[in-house]
């Protein structure tokens, strides 16, 4: 006879099962004994689940392809500690840390002339400390190995786009007529540029070392705090990869 029951050690996975049962019952003289044999069968397991794990065990080679995460110093324009982190092969997202050079004497001077302590301030010069630099972004990668002929390692060319957070501390030295004519005054200020910035370059992996060079550059636009003013940038570096 035949019946469904889902068996003990299917239920987690939700199986149901066709049992075929045949009992074959053996007696003897001296001693009577009953002797059942069981035959199960699946007839219910779907082929599209077999087609699935084959199809996963023939991925399993590519996805082990994915590119790994790495951390490493950048050195240029800003001058960061980076963290890379590969979502799939092709996509990335980084963050950086560091410190960023200042903007020019002509920037920070129009920055004060545009917010004068007092009417009668005049810009005299200006010392720039602390200046930090944060950015967040992400990057399309794709592999130029045989394009540029390299047979030891490989290499991926990238671009991509983030958001960049600037911060510097800018002391004024400045004189005013109307308060001391032969006096010099200082303020200190804090600097805030945010924007978006666009990048490419490439980057090189090694065979036998767990690390990678990069070189890359890029454009920042600030929309605040003054909107539209550009400034390029560009680094080269090393990673530790793992």
């Amino acid at each position: 006879m035949s019946f469904a029951t889902p068996c003990s050690l299917c239920r987690k996975h939700h199986y149901p099962l066709n049992l075929k049962v045949s009992a074959l019952f053996l007696k003897k003289s001296t001693t009577a004994f009953n002797f059942v044999q069981i035959k199960v069968k699946d007839q219910t397991k779907p082929k599209g689940v077999k087609k699935l794990i084959l199809l996963i065990i023939g991925l399993l080679p590519i996805l082990s392809l994915a590119q790994e995460d790495g951390i490493g110093l950048r050195l240029g324009e800003p001058f960061s500690i980076t963290y890379k982190k590969f979502l799939d092969d092709n996509i990335a997202i980084e963050g950086m840390f560091g410190r960023a050079g200042a903007n020019s004497a002509q920037y920070y001077q129009r920055a004060f002339e545009n917010n004068r302590p007092s009417p009668n301030a005049f810009y005299a010069g200006h010392n720039t400390s602390s200046i930090l630099s944060f950015n967040l972004r992400g990057a399309y990668h794709e592999d130029i190995t045989d394009d540029l002929n390299i047979e030891q390692g490989y290499i991926l060319g990238y671009f991509g786009l983030g958001a960049q957070l600037r911060t510097a501390q800018v002391d004024y030295a400045y004189t005013d007529s109307s308060v001391s004519p032969n006096s010099v005054f200082r303020e200190s200020r804090t600097n805030i540029d945010f924007g978006p910035e666009v990048f490419g370059g490439a980057e090189y992996y090694f065979d036998e070392l767990p690390m990678s060079v990069f070189a890359e550059v890029g454009l920042f636009m600030e929309l605040l705090d003054r909107i539209g003013h550009l400034r390029f940038q560009g680094a080269i570096g090393v990673r530790y990869i793992f």
